[in-house]
């Protein structure tokens, strides 16, 4: 990286400074979009039930949390 990539600015929290980048690097508003509030929890199941859960996902090109997520919220809807 040479000197030119990186300046030293002021960020657009509370006014501290930070660097800069001219390519690439946080910028306000990027990155994945949330789709709510995030909690862990720890689920039991039985290894067959995993197991068809993990072959639901292979099947269908879905995360475990998505796949388990539209169970949840179809169960509530």
């Amino acid at each position: 990286m040479n000197n030119d990539s990186i300046k030293v600015g002021i960020s657009n929290k509370e006014g501290q400074l930070g660097f800069v980048f001219t390519k690439g690097g946080h910028r306000e508003g990027s990155g994945r979009k949330s789709i709510g509030v995030t909690k862990k929890v720890s689920l039991t199941l039985t290894e067959e039930t995993w197991d068809k859960i993990e072959s639901y996902c292979v099947e269908n090109k879905q995360s475990r949390s998505e796949v388990i997520r539209n169970i949840l919220e179809a169960f509530y809807s």
